[in-house]
């Protein structure tokens, strides 16, 4: 009895040992997937990054080219290496970019354009675009393009708006910050793998990874030029508003260069402009046909002359024999 007692108690133990080692390594697969979901993302970049490290540190390549990105991010901005990145103060900040568009009718194109210069330029901003056309000696028009500043745009706009008589007004917003955020995002991400190829060159010791890694580093530089090109639009249009302002006379002609009305002495002018082209279209014709009009009083002249000679002509003499048949007088 004493020895079955004993011999139950072992197996006790041994099932409890079996139970607690399951255990133990169900929990460590548990935490091994998560930590292989987690690092997935990034182990794409990082073995694309270590195929062109040298034979004999391509195991640690991936840590030391992290650490080169993060430490050449930190000297660009400015920050010692190894100091965390505090958050920037304009991260949640909304970016619109407004556009309007004016038609104002004044009495003096000239000193209206002037005086919308003088808003634009007080208020910070600057004229992009400037065009004057004359219609005729009396009347002109002009076509402006404003920049000025986000917070000065209403301002401006009441301005401009009251220099005359407004004829049409139109405004838009476009909100923009999806947009500028993820530009944001991606140079810093390009701007870390631009770092981590060249950490990589510098260890390459094989000519031919020196020509690939090369050639990658192009690619992605040209990559990081056109987002800094995108970033730098976007920064332009979402701090200064534009604003096309057109200014018109009063009395302007219309697309048809008549007035809207027309009087006695706009009857006149028009009745004297189509005289003068009629004797003009007349005079053109005159010397188109004067050739020919020469020629044919030169010829009835030489005809003239001839039938004279022959009229001319004395008659013959009395003794003079007729002709064969005729009887004499």
């Amino acid at each position: 009895m004493e020895l079955d007692s004993r011999t139950d108690r072992s197996f006790a133990r041994a099932r409890g040992r079996a139970a607690l080692a399951a255990g133990v390594l169900g929990l460590l697969l548990a935490v091994g997937g998560c930590g292989a979901s987690g690092d997935s993302s990034g182990s794409n970049e990082k073995a694309a990054d270590s195929k062109y490290a040298p034979s004999g540190e391509r195991a640690g390549a991936g840590a030391d080219a992290d650490g080169a990105a993060s430490s050449a991010e930190d000297r660009a901005d400015g920050k010692p290496s190894g100091s965390k990145a505090a958050p920037k103060p304009g991260a949640a900040a909304t970016h619109v970019i407004r556009t309007a568009t004016l038609s104002v009718e004044v009495k003096s194109v000239p000193k209206a354009v002037a005086a919308a210069r003088g808003v634009a330029e007080g208020a910070g901003g600057l004229v992009a675009t400037e065009n004057t056309e004359r219609l005729d000696d009396t009347y002109e028009t002009s076509h402006l393009v404003l920049r000025v500043p986000q917070d000065r745009f209403q301002e401006v706009l009441r301005e401009l708006a009251g220099s005359g008589k407004l004829l049409s007004r139109t405004s838009n917003a476009k909100d923009v910050t999806d947009q500028v955020v993820d530009v944001d995002s991606r140079i810093a991400t390009q701007r870390a793998s631009v770092a981590r190829v060249r950490e990589l060159m510098d260890r390459a010791e094989k000519i031919s990874d020196v020509v690939a890694l090369e050639g990658e580093l192009s690619s992605r530089q040209s990559d990081l030029e056109s987002l800094l090109a995108q970033q730098s639009s976007l920064k332009d249009r979402t701090s200064l508003a534009t604003i096309t302002l057109d200014l018109t006379p009063p009395d302007a002609p219309d697309d048809e260069g008549r007035d809207e009305d027309a009087g006695f002495l706009d009857a006149l002018g028009g009745g004297w402009g189509a005289f003068v082209t009629m004797l003009r279209w007349v005079a053109v014709a005159f010397g188109a046909a004067l050739p020919f009009l020469l020629t044919g009083a030169l010829a009835l002249l030489v005809w003239g002359a001839l039938r004279r000679r022959g009229a001319a002509r004395p008659p013959p003499p009395a003794g003079t024999p007729e002709k064969e048949g005729t009887p004499a007088p």
